[in-house]
């Protein structure tokens, strides 16, 4: 007895090989670890561009990590729609990256390598985005109860509206309002009182603030990216308004829904430098589109209902675009084609949703283009303003940047005739594309 006891003992004693156990496990774990990636890799590509019946909300960071956090705690305290956040942040150096990597599954986030101002940043969240509707937000705002429930009650409740934005306690233009607190703790008892669903008090406006849009998926891919013309900020949220109104949209705001706003706090960063980015984009603005609001009157008078190609309806024929890629297309009566050859006509950057709204066409060889191109008449003045010819319609160019950015200064045909001019009819105004990152 006392022998087989010791017997098992020594046998309990005397271990099994680590080695060949640790090769073992080893094994198995990194079998285990290369499924694994090769399930994610699939997974990942079957759901990339799907899409869920959703919000997405789009946040630009900068260096304000500590408003970060307040604003993303305030989207999962206060948002029972469903929804995702999409962080993009340009290149803070205040532990914004690694606070963004220690919160999980909350947040799908990218850094980028640098500062891309508030469209570059905005426009890699958009095209990041997976839902059905689209929420740009700034990063210095706390949301509060029923926020987003009643902007989308807003947004669905006719699909003539556009956009729509918040009231708030921080802002430039019509969508400020005053508040009765002085500190953190009272914007959440004052939002609950003042945030009860009221489409009466839904208004149209000519203007909404980008610290808070509210649109449909398919706005965005009837408008495009934010203009990374205007740098750093400001005045891109204007462009965006004009496009979207130029096509038929209204934008509304909700003046039953409030949310906190700090305001502007990156922008207040930039300190002395603040004046002279404000002053360059506004000149850009200007440059870009003189006088929009005329524009505007004008295609109302004669468009009824939606621009039927979203923004392309509002970019000339005749030129030749590429996209991401070095693929060259002639656009020709609403279709695309690729152009096969060495030619020397310039070539407009758009971006790849831009390039998407037309339908494809046969290839066209470049001798083609060219004389196509060749025979197209050169712009005229008229009453102090730019037009161009195009099937039989007389279009205005808003400005000489817009025609440059067209390349259509360089139109080498015959001029036509007084008579000729005054045969056309009015047909939509060209406007300027927007300049985005090559990827895009």
């Amino acid at each position: 007895m006392r022998k087989l006891t010791q017997s098992r003992r020594k046998r309990k004693t005397v271990p099994r090989s680590r080695s060949r156990r640790r090769t073992k496990s080893g094994g198995r774990f990194e079998a285990g670890m290369a499924s694994g990636y090769q399930e994610g890799v699939r997974s990942g590509r079957e759901s990339f561009g799907t899409q869920f019946e959703g919000t997405s909300i789009i946040i630009p960071s900068y260096n304000q990590v500590e408003y970060l956090k307040k604003c993303i705690a305030s989207i999962r305290d206060y948002t029972t729609s469903a929804y995702e956040i999409v962080v993009v942040d340009n290149a803070s150096t205040d532990g914004t990256a690694e606070y963004l990597r220690s919160v999980g599954g909350i947040v799908r986030f990218r850094v980028l390598e640098r500062n891309r101002g508030f469209a570059g940043a905005v426009n890699v969240g958009m095209m990041m985005a997976k839902g059905s509707t689209l929420l740009l937000l700034n990063n210095d705002t706390i949301v509060t109860e029923r926020w987003l429930d009643n902007m989308l009650a807003c947004l669905n409740s006719d699909p003539g509206i556009g956009m729509v934005g918040p009231v708030t306690n921080y802002i430039s233009g019509e969508q400020r309002i005053e508040v009765p607190y002085t500190e953190e703790k009272g914007i959440a008892p004052f939002a609950r009182r003042f945030n009860i669903g009221d489409p009466a008090k839904w208004r149209r406006t000519d203007r909404l603030t980008g610290f808070c849009l509210l649109f449909r998926r398919e706005l965005w891919e009837r408008t495009g990216y934010l203009d990374e013309g205007f740098e750093i900020g400001n005045f891109e949220d204007d462009d965006y308004n004009i496009r979207v109104r130029l096509q038929g949209y209204a934008l509304v705001l909700a003046g039953d829904t409030f949310i906190h706003h700090f305001g502007s706090v990156s922008m207040k960063a930039l300190g002395e430098k603040f004046q002279e980015v404000n002053d360059r984009n506004e000149h850009v603005y200007t440059d870009k589109w003189g006088n929009p609001h005329e524009l505007i009157h004008a295609v109302r008078q004669t468009v009824v209902g939606l621009s039927p190609q979203g923004e392309a309806s509002f970019f000339p024929q005749g030129v030749v675009v590429r996209g991401a890629t070095e693929t060259r297309y002639w656009i020709e009566g609403g279709v695309r084609r690729t152009v096969v050859g060495d030619m020397r006509q310039p070539v407009i950057r758009l971006s790849q949703i831009d390039i998407r709204r037309w339908p494809a066409g046969e290839p066209v060889a470049a001798e083609a283009v060219e004389a196509a191109w060749s025979s197209q008449p050169p712009l005229w003045e008229e009453g102090g303003a730019l037009y161009m010819a195009e099937n039989g319609t007389r279009r205005i160019v808003p400005t000489a940047k817009t025609a440059e950015a067209w390349g259509l200064q360089l139109r080498p045909g015959v001029a036509l005739s007084p008579e000729q001019r005054g045969g056309l009819a009015e047909g939509l105004p060209i406007i300027a594309p927007v300049r985005v990152a090559e990827h895009l």
